[in-house]
């Protein structure tokens, strides 16, 4: 708490000396003394009122850091080389967790539509789930972390996803999971939610998700660096890639009022039903650290709750991006890397947004 009050006035006095020009100097500043903190690598983007006010990237990878980056190319096959290229704005990386907010806005494209109800049950789908008396479910429950299903750990899921050859298969699997609670009674942050209603909107449409996304979301939005990819099974809660571009991007359309360009994506009643807090009076079965103190809404936490929606929401992805709205202020903002250190996390991502809080607010 010290160290928070303390940051704040040295924070204040360097504002009231340097004036609103370089109120964002302070953000370069914790970018360069933070980059090892994240990974070694990172981009911050900042838009308000139709542009971008500000983008900075850091490339200081150290000797370490340069190991890992070549271990990991290796072992995806990549190009070692393509992979030691600078960071830069279009540069197109896997954004884990971040993909659950893409995934909800395209799902709520068919709430909005009539298409499905955020009220249907998910056995009027998939019988599957009823075999199993899972059937009552909601889709709101599946948005929101309250289906009341004990999915495994992280690492497990993701072993699970890479095996599954069909999305009925991985919808089984799901189905043979054991209940913790009732649906709607405990929030367990997991992947399973937002693959039970991929499944559903592939059933609706008759088409996979990834052409879905593309048709509903990426394509509207421009967002020409992101995919959920051509394999078999999409994860909708963590298997996007994107760049930091194509993300703000996306997040200036909800700020705009699901308008990107002229182009209508979602209602601003859609955007207000994914930014309230579902996960508030429940039970807390499981939420990771670096949002223990946030609410959820649907596909993304809730940092400050408001009246009609958030007052601020973000994402945060396993890889260390973090890209979040701040509706009091009118911005949106994304810092987009490559960070595998889940210590601090929490403390880093909400010192960061303070900081541009009040370069925000200065100006």
């Amino acid at each position: 708490m010290f160290k928070q009050i303390f940051s704040s006035f040295l924070f204040a006095l360097f504002m009231l000396e340097c004036g609103a020009q370089n109120s964002f100097s302070l953000i370069d500043k914790w970018l360069q003394d933070n980059i090892h903190e994240i990974g070694g690598r990172a981009v911050v983007m900042i838009w308000k009122d139709g542009k971008v006010l500000y983008s900075h990237t850091e490339n200081n990878l150290n000797v370490r850091e340069r190991m890992g980056v070549k271990w990991y190319s290796k072992k995806q096959g990549k190009e070692i080389n393509d992979e030691m290229q600078d960071f830069n704005l279009n540069t197109q990386k896997p954004i884990a967790s971040c993909s659950k907010w893409l995934s909800a806005a395209l799902i709520m494209t068919f709430i909005q539509e009539g298409k499905l109800s955020l009220e249907d049950t998910i056995g009027k789908y998939l019988p599957i789930m009823s075999v199993h008396k899972k059937g009552q479910i909601q889709i709101k429950d599946c948005l929101s972390h309250l289906t009341g299903i004990k999915s495994p750990s992280l690492k497990e899921s993701i072993s699970q996803q890479q095996e599954y050859t069909s999305m009925d298969e991985a919808i089984e699997s799901i189905a043979k999971m054991p209940t913790e609670s009732k649906h709607g009674k405990s929030f367990h942050y997991s992947n399973v939610g937002l693959q039970i209603a991929g499944a559903i909107i592939e059933k609706i449409a008759g088409q996979s998700f990834e052409s879905l996304f593309q048709q509903r979301i990426a394509i509207p939005c421009g967002m020409n660096n992101t995919t959920f990819g051509d394999r078999r099974v999409a994860s909708p809660a963590g298997g996007a890639v994107g760049s930091a571009t194509d993300y703000l991007q996306f997040l200036s359309m909800l700020l705009n009022g699901g308008n990107y360009n002229g182009k209508q994506v979602l209602s601003q009643t859609s955007i207000n039903s994914m930014q309230q807090n579902y996960a508030k009076d429940v039970a807390v079965a499981y939420t990771p650290d670096e949002a223990s103190n946030w609410g959820y809404g649907f596909g993304e936490w809730v940092i400050e709750e408001g009246k009609e929606r958030a007052n601020a929401i973000s994402s945060p992805g396993l890889f260390g991006t973090f890209p979040w709205i701040d509706n009091k202020l009118g911005y949106a903002a994304i810092l987009f890397s490559t960070n595998l250190h889940f210590k601090g996390r929490n403390e880093r991502y909400t010192q960061l947004k303070w900081i541009v809080d009040k370069a925000i607010g200065i100006r």
